[in-house]
């Protein structure tokens, strides 16, 4: 199996969406649909690419703001889990907290997603890890054979995600962390919501936020 990711920064708040795809076959899966739809189909144009699956790590409005029309445009599922319904229902309201004007609805999903669910697309196996606290229903998705994970904004290098949006839960999501996240592998690959890439054994070491929790 051949694997290739192509992250992309997108949006007012530099948020990161990742397409996965199956070179061999060409289809590909959308991790969070980013601000900016023509961005995302345009780059999986020219890679030549079909996005045949479309994944949110959770509902804030920078990480699904294009699922409606790139699911108009593609006919493609959406996939996030079932806590996030609520959120999905606000990005309007949501878009007018943060200043942005009121934003067109978010796409409603196909399949809700709970803990260590799977999601395949023809070579491609993701795993949901259950990882609230930044936002109710927050998934990271791991791709145990390659050792990556997409942690959304549960995890950042050097950073946690932040949780005084509403939902937000600051012991919660240091339990789901400390639980979920650190019991992966050292050398598991981070690829979070915001920012550069990490690795799971560099933020055991060098987090301030996992080194006080544990102190």
């Amino acid at each position: 199996m051949s694997l290739r990711i192509k992250s992309l920064t997108l949006g007012p708040f530099a948020t990161n969406a990742y397409l996965l795809a199956d070179t061999e076959t060409k289809n590909a899966i959308l991790i969070d649909p980013v601000d900016d739809a023509p961005a995302i189909l345009g780059a999986a144009k020219e890679e030549g690419w079909a996005i045949k699956l479309m994944l949110a790590t959770h509902a804030h409005l920078d990480h699904v703001l294009a699922s409606a029309a790139i699911k108009d445009e593609l006919q493609i599922p959406f996939l996030i889990h079932a806590d996030c319904a609520p959120l999905l229902q606000e990005i309007p309201l949501q878009g007018m907290y943060f200043g942005l004007g009121k934003l067109p609805e978010a796409a409603q999903p196909d399949r809700l997603l709970g803990d260590n669910d799977s999601v395949e697309l023809d070579s491609i196996r993701l795993t949901s890890l259950y990882t609230p606290g930044h936002a109710p229903g927050h998934l990271s998705f791991f791709l145990a054979r390659h050792k990556i994970l997409f942690s959304g904004d549960s995890l950042f290098a050097g950073s946690i995600g932040r949780t005084d949006l509403p939902g937000g839960d600051h012991d919660l999501l240091m339990n789901s962390i400390m639980k979920r996240l650190m019991a992966l592998d050292d050398d598991v690959r981070v690829l979070p919501g915001h920012m550069g890439a990490t690795t799971i054994g560099r933020e055991r070491l060098t987090n301030p936020f996992i080194l006080s929790y544990q102190s």
